[in-house]
């Protein structure tokens, strides 16, 4: 049997600060063949300076400077790549990256995408909402367009009580609210058919697989993401906010998830862990 393929997910929170702190040395013993960073907050220039010369390299850099970007890196060489929504209001510049590439004379797409954090009654909520209708929609559009796909990424939701320690804490807030929840419902719901979502809305299922947590079963967690502030990562009080969303006949594949979760608060080189999925293609 040939090699899986794996797929590694981290926001970096910069990856100039990342690479000083380990990110390289992660990088290096965790055999990844293909990696989707967000918030790169560099230019490609500098991306392309810290992976060493045997990665493909796709960049996005957000038009403000220092803001979100994402990227794809692969071992493997890319087929074809897009940048962005069609629809500008989605304010996508830096946000969604995506790629093809073959492996084992299978065609697979990789999406790399970081949803805005959103504020609760303000203009970057509204820039929220418009990410993810169009991510819906794109979502909905490679369903059919490609049997093997992945979208990878910090999504900035977590979708249920499980994904979060301090739910509770957390149910009026960007990041936990019922209608940014409703949306992963439909994301996840089986595939043209009417899903009632957690707010009470009613939308249609677009059949993705949640590989986080259909690997993981019914527990809290595991957490990828912890706040600076206290002992949140001491304490392990986090919150599940970067995903693998598979499409079925892709989900079918994997053999291995692992969420790479600093061993201590001094080792962690970004506030994000990888998320790290094998698929046995």
């Amino acid at each position: 049997m040939s090699k899986p393929l794996r797929i590694a997910t981290v926001n970096v929170n910069g990856i100039r600060a990342a690479y000083r702190k380990g990110m390289g040395d992660w990088l290096d013993a965790r055999d990844v063949d293909v990696l989707t960073i967000q918030e790169v907050r560099a230019a490609t220039e500098d991306l392309v300076g810290l992976l060493d010369s045997d990665w493909h390299i796709l960049h996005d850099p957000a038009e403000q400077a220092g803001r979100a970007g994402v990227a794809i890196a692969s071992r493997i060489p890319f087929n074809t790549h897009r940048l962005r929504f069609a629809d500008e209001s989605s304010q996508s510049s830096g946000r969604w990256l995506e790629s093809e590439i073959t492996y084992n004379g299978k065609a697979l797409t990789v999406v790399s995408t970081y949803v805005h954090s959103g504020e609760v009654d303000t203009p970057r909520q509204e820039a929220k909402w418009a990410f993810l209708d169009a991510m819906t929609e794109r979502m909905r559009e490679l369903a059919t367009e490609s049997e093997l796909a992945v979208v990878t990424g910090d999504l900035n939701v977590g979708h249920r009580e499980l994904d979060i320690k301090n739910w509770k804490g957390n149910v009026k807030k960007s990041g936990f609210l019922p209608r940014e929840r409703a949306y992963f419902d439909r994301f996840f719901g089986p595939a043209g058919e009417t899903v009632l979502g957690v707010d009470g809305s009613e939308g249609t299922g677009l059949g993705w697989i949640d590989v986080g947590r259909t690997w993981a079963g019914e527990v809290e967690g595991p957490y990828s993401w912890w706040s600076n502030r206290g002992q949140a990562f001491d304490n392990d009080t986090g919150w599940r906010l970067d995903y693998q969303l598979a499409t079925p006949a892709l989900a079918s594949t994997v053999v291995s998830y692992a969420v790479d979760r600093a061993p201590s608060y001094d080792a962690r080189w970004s506030d994000h862990a990888p998320v790290v999925v094998d698929y046995q293609l």
